[in-house]
């Protein structure tokens, strides 16, 4: 077994935690990578983060290959890698880092899916209405769209998360970073309709989401995606959406509209705004097509 592997993970834990203020999820992500490879390490009978040298972490990565892992996961668990390495280096608990010469795999560059404004139009007339879920349900998708807020973040609002007289939500988000954002009239409007109907779920209510299930339990993400999921085969439409294609179109309809990319940045609570940017690839196809269909020599 890996000497010292309980005393370093605990040190990284709380490098992560107290310095990378992660969230939970990700110390969990970090910590199966890293697990995975001391397995690898400990199978090739190297029983020190110490020992490890560069055709080490080469056999890993031809290892994750041989596995079929896609590139995006290679790089992923490379990261993690790479980042507790460089951790215990800055702790001086090794002297050489064996990662500093791995390149991470070029990624092909996906731009994400969105929907068109009669599209997500359609969409947000589904929900009947009439009904105490149906209600509930189109809340959802209206906030979602008016936000552009993760499910993890939208699952997490409390009844104190909204403040409808200014029209915001307080939202928890990554690394337990707070940001408020705006909602609009008609995220609002909706909200109002089902805060008249919560009680009804269940009348001895003590929960405090914002967004309960039909037993007054707060709602988990795994079932805001089945309801997205039943809504979009209602809709019938050919390309692939979920509850992340919402804040896709959230960003990409601010973009087209003429919003600046550091204002769509922090309204969707990105650290780097490298990770905004990859909107702009959209916007550059729509601003191709206005032109296209416009100018008289296209």
């Amino acid at each position: 077994m890996i000497k010292q592997v309980d005393q370093f993970q605990i040190e990284f834990k709380g490098y992560l935690q107290i310095e990378k203020n992660a969230s939970r999820h990700t110390i969990k992500s970090y910590f199966n990578d890293i697990n995975a490879f001391t397995l690898f390490l400990e199978s090739e009978k190297i029983f020190s983060y110490k020992d490890v040298t560069y055709l080490h972490v080469r056999q890993y990565l031809a290892l994750l290959n041989q596995k079929e892992y896609s590139r995006k996961t290679i790089a992923r668990k490379l990261s993690s890698l790479r980042t507790f390495y460089r951790f215990l280096g800055r702790e001086n608990l090794l002297e050489a880092n064996p990662f500093q010469m791995v390149s991470t795999p070029k990624l092909s560059k996906k731009l994400p899916s969105f929907m068109y404004l009669d599209e997500i139009n359609q969409l947000l007339e589904l929900p009947n209405h009439k009904s105490i879920l149906g209600t509930r349900d189109r809340s959802m998708l209206e906030v979602l769209y008016a936000s552009g807020m993760r499910v993890s973040e939208l699952v997490s609002l409390d009844l104190t998360s909204i403040d409808l007289q200014t029209g915001t939500a307080l939202v928890f988000g990554k690394g337990s970073k707070e940001r408020y954002v705006p909602l609009g009239n008609y995220a609002i409007n909706s909200l109002k309709n089902y805060l008249d109907v919560r009680l009804n779920l269940n009348p001895e209510i003590q929960e405090k989401a914002l967004f309960l299930n039909k037993d007054g339990k707060r709602l988990s993400d795994r079932s805001v995606r089945r309801v997205v999921d039943k809504y979009v085969k209602m809709l019938a439409v050919s390309k692939k959406i979920s509850p992340h294609t919402l804040r896709h179109t959230f960003a990409t309809h601010l973009l087209n509209a003429g919003a600046d990319l550091r204002t769509v940045q922090e309204l969707l609570g990105h650290v780097n705004i490298s990770t905004t940017q990859i909107y702009t690839h959209i916007t550059k196809e729509r601003l191709q097509q206005i032109y296209n269909q416009s100018h008289p020599r296209a």
